[in-house]
């Protein structure tokens, strides 16, 4: 420690002899902080995270050089939320950026005034009241949006086609994470038109992930769609393992979930909102308002199957929808 105190003395002496005095010294580099709120636990966002540190590199923002991350994750207890978002808020963060309706919700509940971008709330912000339109949001809040909603339809076809003997279909969630009731609702409304029964199973807890999957079970259900919003998707391998364990195909909203051993997903990519979030930062701590950002949504959504998952299961995915398929995990 002395040797590297010296070492900076010397540096500094150095530097004032090589350059006339009447020079002014350089102004000091800013450092920004943002502040990261996320549900889930640092592993189960921690490639989306990853994305969105290197985009913000790329855009000439390095942690430790002129940026701080404060990064607070609910690890799927969303009471929590308000709590960590308050946190932040104290800090007064140059920008907050949050993951999710829930905690899009409890932030714009918390300022009006430090600039809020969003990962992946909600498909229908504007009717959740978070802005006043897509184009034009107003206030402080600006970011991506998830629309696994509008995938519904797509999802349970999908599902279909890979077992068309399907006819009741349960639904795993959250039961306290908003965007899970409201991807229920999407399922539901999809089901009348695809001709499946859907089987409701929300917990409040991880502590009921064994109840509901025996309920799934003695409800008779041909395959489940699990909605990763809230503690779901910070508990992947158990819902896997539980999955296996009753032999039932499984479609998720997330592809974590099938790089992590699930059989089948149709969602679009988090790292990408994740980077794009990361452009909605930049171009704040530059001076644009949120209210002036157009929020954007998801244009590139992938089906993405497990092939040796499927086999594990004793499960033969039709070849139609392996050509379908965006990838293939051997």
């Amino acid at each position: 420690m002395w040797r590297r105190t010296v070492g900076c003395i010397v540096t500094l002496t150095l530097s004032l002899l090589a350059v006339p005095l009447a020079v002014n010294a350089q102004p000091a580099t800013k450092v920004y902080r943002i502040g990261l709120v996320r549900p889930s636990t640092v592993s189960a966002t921690a490639s989306s995270n990853a994305a969105f540190t290197q985009r913000l590199g790329e855009l000439g923002y390095t942690a430790g050089q002129n940026l701080v991350i404060e990064a607070r994750f609910a690890d799927g207890q969303l009471e929590r939320l308000p709590v960590l978002v308050a946190e932040l808020v104290r800090l007064q963060v140059d920008c907050l950026v949050v993951g999710g309706t829930d905690t899009t919700r409890i932030a714009k509940q918390a300022t009006s005034t430090i600039p809020i971008v969003m990962i992946n709330a909600s498909d229908d912000p504007v009717r959740l009241g978070l802005i006043t339109s897509l184009a034009r949001p107003g206030g402080n809040i600006t970011g991506v949006i998830d629309i696994a909603e509008q995938l519904a339809g797509k999802s349970l076809e999908l599902l279909k086609e890979a077992f068309p003997h399907i006819a009741r279909v349960g639904h795993l969630s959250a039961k306290n994470a908003s965007q899970a009731t409201a991807h229920l609702q999407a399922v539901e409304a999809a089901a009348r038109v695809v001709g499946v029964r859907i089987h409701p199973l929300a917990m409040h807890g991880p502590e009921e992930l064994e109840q509901a999957f025996q309920a799934a079970r003695a409800a008779r259900a041909d395959a489940l769609i699990v909605a990763h919003y809230g503690f779901p998707n910070s508990h992947r391998e158990r819902i896997i393992h539980l999955a296996d364990t009753i032999r039932l195909p499984v479609m998720y909203t997330n592809p974590a979930f099938v790089h992590s051993g699930g059989l089948m997903s149709y969602a679009d990519d988090p790292r990408e909102r994740a980077r794009r979030a990361a452009t909605f930062v930049e171009k704040i701590l530059k001076g644009a308002k949120p209210a002036d950002l157009p929020v954007e949504q998801p244009t590139t959504f992938k089906l993405v199957l497990n092939r040796k998952t499927a086999q594990t299961l004793g499960i033969t995915l039709p070849p139609s929808l392996l050509l379908l398929a965006d990838e293939v995990i051997q």
